[in-house]
């Protein structure tokens, strides 16, 4: 009969993709992960099978709960709010290197070399893509946004807004710097006014 574990599996996620946010897959040693993560060597093997095993589920976890985030603020406000606030959400900061973005940290370190994390990134940039695109179009039908966009081509180009506001953020971006760059981009959605 295998022996439970004697850690909570949730708890130790959430530590270890601090870990991971802070020192990336490559540079997070095991004993990294095990003194973060607060659980025995035996425990990570025989919960997670390895490192990657580890960094998958973190992976998967991360981006559950960042776009949770994301959705949530898209729920409230005029399109226009609710997209600023999707694309301020959870960034990070220079200040707290543990709460880098993981999945722009995989795609940064991994590049597309590994099939598993690409297909877990793949996935997560289309369910961002698909939210934003469904907010602008809400947006559209509110007579708030111009009605000749392509909300597809304007959902991917907030994902990439996003991720690049992501990596300002770890570099020292202030936070009126990136409400500011927020607000540059969105200005080009509005109905023309004339």
């Amino acid at each position: 009969m295998a022996r439970p574990s004697e850690f909570d599996r949730y708890e130790a996620i959430a530590k270890a993709i601090k870990v991971f946010a802070r020192q990336g897959f490559e540079a997070a040693s095991t004993s990294d992960l095990l003194e973060g993560m607060g659980i025995a060597r035996q425990s990570l093997y025989g919960a997670f099978g390895d490192k990657r095993g580890l960094f998958i589920e973190a992976l998967r976890r991360y981006a559950a709960g960042s776009l949770a985030q994301m959705r949530g603020t898209l729920a409230d406000g005029t399109a226009g709010e609710a997209i600023e606030a999707a694309l301020l959400v959870g960034l990070g900061s220079s200040d707290d290197v543990e709460s880098g973005c993981l999945g722009v940290g995989s795609i940064v370190e991994f590049s597309r070399s590994d099939p598993e994390i690409n297909a877990l990134n793949d996935a997560a940039g289309e369910a961002v893509v698909a939210a934003f695109s469904a907010r602008v179009r809400d947006g559209i039908e509110a007579g708030e946004l111009d009605a000749g966009l392509d909300t597809d081509a304007v959902g991917r180009m907030l994902l990439i807004l996003r991720s690049g506001l992501k990596v300002a953020a770890r570099g020292g971006a202030s936070e009126s710097e990136l409400r500011d760059t927020a607000r540059l981009a969105l200005r080009g959605l509005a109905r023309d006014q004339t």
